[in-house]
């Protein structure tokens, strides 16, 4: 192979390796407000994001004396997915309870 070709070899290499980066991840929160039950609030965080009792209690607590908290770090479509999932249950339940993503 001549020189050229090593030099080629390399450009498709980085660009190989750009492709094979770790995506974005995404922090998935939940917003205090005043209607919204913390034993709600608990049933989430146990249920969607699938942390045990005394975790769950203690990030609901962080979101009723901070007004918000963080409940994990996903991937865009997983965010986009409990985001989604917490929404629905909010609303079915009759609450107003928000969650939000922002990228990290």
């Amino acid at each position: 192979m001549s020189e050229i070709e090593f030099d080629n070899l390399s450009e498709i290499l980085d660009e190989h390796q750009e492709r094979l980066m770790e995506p974005p991840l995404y922090r998935v929160l939940i917003h205090n407000d005043h209607y919204t039950s913390m034993e709600f609030v608990v049933e989430i965080l146990q249920e969607v994001f699938h942390y045990e009792g005394a975790q769950a209690e203690q990030i609901m607590m962080m979101v009723h004396r901070q007004g918000v908290g963080c409940c994990g770090e996903y991937e865009r479509q997983i965010a986009e997915s409990k985001v989604a999932n917490v929404s629905q249950r909010a609303t079915k339940a009759g609450f107003p309870l928000r969650c939000t993503m922002e990228k990290l």
